[in-house]
């Protein structure tokens, strides 16, 4: 019970000398590449760079105790940043003490929802956002992510929205009062870090090009030039601090916690399963996660952390250096410690163009291109689920555009489940295989007075017209000399009470017009419930069948069935009730 709740006892026990190596220089690593993007993505928040720096220390460290994926590394992420951004932005707050103050709160409550979800083992719920939401939320999240930070680029202050028209129309009307010396360092930024990332991608580039920035500021005095700089850091840990309560305005914070919440999960989990896949030694627990994520941010946010989540950069960059334990992010969150402590005076010169620029890379490598491109030639609907979800989070909001995704993705699998794919079968020549007439139009018999139909869905109150639609333009088409009916029952695993009134009355109907109804294929949980709704009654035990075959030569020879045939034909546990 104890390691299941902290994970890090079934690995330190057997923690060795070569185990410490990996972790360390895994570690170290790590935390080179967290600091200059933890103040960017503060930025992206909206916070001070500092707070970044917060959120990279004591999350780390809960998740090192409690998480279960050993290679995950935890912190500030730019998505789970711009969520923060828009739903707090949108309260518009008065001072940014107050915004400070509400983001921390909101931290809290993000938590709590995680560790919610993790103790009632709701896990499960990550699955409501598809990969076409996903993929559609994130690449727009990165246009408007990038977009919003062309004010440093710029040199200007531009109105942050997360709108793309108000952004555009924000860059476009400040364009005029652009600083020529800020738009040439930024472009030369963003170009460095392209040509490093081609050159080498092992190298820790955001830190070279903060180094290079701040060289560059105090020697060629570039403040002075109109380059604005990050100007004074606090220097210390961060103190331990009760969030401010804000429970007046709960009602605006809940959307944007769950959301954040869910999303930020999400992200974690999937990159925590993309390395697991290598490394055999441990098993992966999404409850644990959310248990491990949510005591992350609510342990933060009494340390002034804003949300943090799984990063795939920062984990591929920690498994790929030789992490392997939770120790890796103990390691690297002493490093960001050891800056804190002795080291933010050396980042008061450096340009925010420069964190500018390595959000703006970093952001728009999460554009994916190949997926839709896949889905247009695959899966028309899912690639219109995913632009739909595009523009709407580009055009109406972050917020409201993932929950519109999320809705519209989940109204797509109504869609299906109520029209299911239904298949008329017919005999491959000489074997006892029942296919699709459709696809084996050369190789299948078919009987003029028999039809053999599979549904390949739980029949229920959704699509149970459509089922009877289906079934009776099958019955037209046949004609006058159709006697049977076989319904392939192997793909069907529930019966809902308004599905079996319906099954009960077609038996009925057939059984007047001379026709009669057979079942083959039923698995056990679909014979259980046609015992206890009573449809067998109407049915007849000697019209269920183990295959469909057996029922065609029922149909054609009639016998009784062997004990066998009976025994597992009619198994059920609501029989022997």
């Amino acid at each position: 019970m104890l390691k299941r709740i902290f994970p890090f006892l079934t690995w330190i026990a057997n923690y060795d000398r070569s185990t410490f190596y990996g972790d360390l220089v895994a570690g170290l690593t790590v935390g080179i590449m967290l600091i200059p993007q933890g103040m960017a993505y503060a930025l992206i928040a909206g916070m001070p760079p500092i707070y970044g720096l917060y959120a990279a220390l004591v999350p780390q460290l809960v998740y090192a105790l409690t998480g279960t994926s050993r290679q995950l590394g935890v912190g500030p992420v730019a998505m789970d940043s711009l969520l923060v951004a828009a739903g707090i932005g949108a309260m518009q707050l008065a001072n940014t003490q107050d915004y400070i103050a509400a983001v921390i709160f909101l931290t809290l409550l993000i938590g709590l929802f995680q560790l919610l979800l993790g103790v009632l083992k709701m896990g499960f719920f990550v699955n409501f956002l598809s990969k076409p939401v996903i993929n559609g939320f994130t690449s727009a999240a990165a246009i408007l992510i990038g977009l919003g930070q062309l004010k440093h680029i710029l040199g200007v202050d531009l109105q942050q929205s997360g709108k793309i028209y108000v952004l555009l129309g924000s860059i476009f009307s400040s364009l005029g009062d652009a600083n020529p010396l800020t738009l040439g360092m930024g472009t030369l930024v963003i170009l460095i870090i392209i040509g490093l990332k081609k050159l080498n991608k092992k190298l820790p580039i955001p830190l070279l090009v903060v180094v290079l920035g701040i060289l560059s500021v105090v020697l060629l005095g570039l403040e002075s030039k109109g380059i604005k700089v990050v100007g004074d850091i606090p220097r210390g840990l961060p103190s331990f601090q009760i969030p401010g309560m804000q429970w007046n305005k709960i009602g605006q914070f809940l959307p944007i916690a769950i959301t954040v919440a869910l999303f930020g999960f999400m992200e974690s989990i999937s990159i925590a399963k993309t390395v697991e896949e290598r490394h055999p030694e441990y098993d992966l627990d999404p409850n644990q996660e959310l248990r491990a994520l949510g005591m992350s941010n609510i342990l933060g946010s009494f340390f002034q952390s804003f949300s943090v989540s799984g990063s795939f950069s920062r984990t591929a960059i920690n498994d790929h250096s030789g992490a392997r334990t939770g120790m890796a992010l103990v390691f690297s969150a002493l490093l960001v410690a050891g800056v804190l402590l002795f080291l933010t005076p050396l980042f008061y010169n450096l340009p925010t163009v420069v964190l500018g620029a390595i959000i703006i890379v970093s952001v728009f490598g999460l554009i994916d291109l190949k997926y839709p491109l896949q889905l247009w030639k695959n899966r028309k609907d899912e690639f219109l689920l995913l632009n739909a979800t595009f523009l709407m989070t580009l055009f109406i909001g972050l917020i409201e555009g993932i929950l519109l995704g999320v809705l519209l993705s989940l109204l797509l699998l109504v869609y299906r489940i109520s029209n299911p794919h239904i298949a008329v079968l017919g005999k491959i020549k000489g074997t006892t295989y029942f296919k699709n007439v459709n696809r084996f139009l050369e190789d299948v018999e078919v009987y003029e007075d028999k039809l053999i139909i599979r549904f390949d869905a739980q029949l229920y109150f959704g699509n149970k017209d459509y089922f009877k639609k289906q079934l009776y333009q099958q019955i037209e088409k046949k004609g006058p000399k159709l006697k049977f009916i076989i319904l392939n029952a192997e793909s069907i695993n529930y019966i809902d009470s308004s599905a079996a009134v319906m099954l009960e009355r077609i038996i009925l109907e057939q059984r007047e017009n001379g026709i009669q109804f057979l079942i083959a294929g039923a698995i056990g949980p679909t014979r259980d419930i046609l015992y206890s709704s009573g449809i067998i009654d109407v049915l007849g035990e000697e019209n269920l069948f183990v295959q469909t075959y057996d029922a065609v030569d029922c149909c054609n020879n009639p016998h009784k069935l062997s004990t066998i045939q009976k025994k597992v034909s009619l198994q059920s546990k609501a029989k022997s009730l």
